[in-house]
């Protein structure tokens, strides 16, 4: 199948790249990296996440972020919320998409989330009917699709299950994360048939960490299958929580030269993307994970 000749990408290091990170991070310099990533043409920037502050102390700025954010118009700026009580403060911030997420993994599931799978696609459910009524739209997750840091390998038909209860419930879209960046193309491209069986292609995203180096390439395999919507994050944001000094998500500079070198249209000025990257590890000082950003002197 020839390559998509457009892909949408999904920035998600505002969210799920500084809340894996241990600096913390001010609702005014949220705002000024999510604003760099929208002007650098990033049609959705992941600006927060409605949970606890107790389980994930670096998003309890949310709302103030969300009211601080100069909304450029054609820009999506989705949050998580993981329950009515998040969908509601999300609701609060003028949040105009959300995002839920189910894992793959029981153990994973249990451990994260304190639930099983089936509880916690229940509990999403008066999540996405809310937002139905409010024209809101729903993004959907599913983590672990290519391995668990408690049971390994996870069956394809496993994340298809998860894929299509959470179609059903209404999500526009069904992102599939290999959490912990075990993934390799030929898994990768297994994964995503069984998963296209259930829900169309065009519906589905990938999310890929760099764990084992793997990401670009298994990105490649999946825009081979047709998939043009991925999730990144700039400056390699947010390491991998289960593998101790590992490198987490894609980085979304290295994602967009990897594009733009295949000639697929995107929409982001790649100058202005490495700018946002080298602001944002400034203020928690570290240097960017994107080789990209490195290469041409972050």
């Amino acid at each position: 199948m020839a390559l998509p000749t457009k892909v949408k990408i999904v920035e998600v290091g505002p969210r799920d790249g500084l809340q894996n990170e241990n600096t913390p991070v001010s609702a005014e310099v949220k705002i000024n990296l999510i604003d760099r990533l929208s002007d650098a043409g990033l049609p959705v920037v992941e600006a927060g996440s409605f949970v606890s502050p107790k389980w994930v102390p670096q998003m309890a700025s949310s709302d103030a972020v969300m009211a601080g954010i100069k909304r450029k118009v054609g820009v999506s700026y989705p949050v998580l919320t993981p329950n009515m009580k998040g969908f509601e403060g999300a609701m609060e911030a003028k949040a105009e998409e959300v995002a839920i997420f189910g894992a793959a993994s029981e153990s994973f599931s249990q451990k994260n989330i304190n639930c099983s799978i089936a509880e916690s696609l229940e509990r999403f459910e008066p999540v996405v009917a809310a937002a139905k009524e409010k024209g809101v739209k729903v993004r959907g997750y599913v983590s672990c699709v290519l391995g668990c840091p408690y049971e390994g390998d996870i069956a394809v038909s496993a994340v298809a299950d998860v894929a299509a209860k959470l179609d059903a419930m209404g999500c526009y879209e069904i992102s599939l994360g290999d959490t912990i960046g075990v993934g390799t193309p030929g898994k990768a491209q297994a994964m995503i048939k069984a998963v296209a069986k259930v829900v169309p292609m065009e519906r589905l995203a990938v999310h890929f960490h760099d764990t084992y180096g793997q990401a670009l390439a298994n990105i490649y395999a999946a825009l081979e299958l047709g998939v043009s919507v991925v999730d990144s994050s700039v400056a390699g944001l947010g390491g991998c929580p289960y593998a101790k000094g590992a490198s987490g998500n894609v980085a979304t500079e290295d994602v967009v030269y990897m594009l733009n070198g295949l000639g697929i249209e995107t929409g982001v000025n790649l100058d202005k993307l490495i700018e946002a990257g080298r602001f944002i590890c400034g203020e928690i000082g570290r240097a960017p994970s994107s080789k990209v950003n490195i290469a041409l002197g972050g």
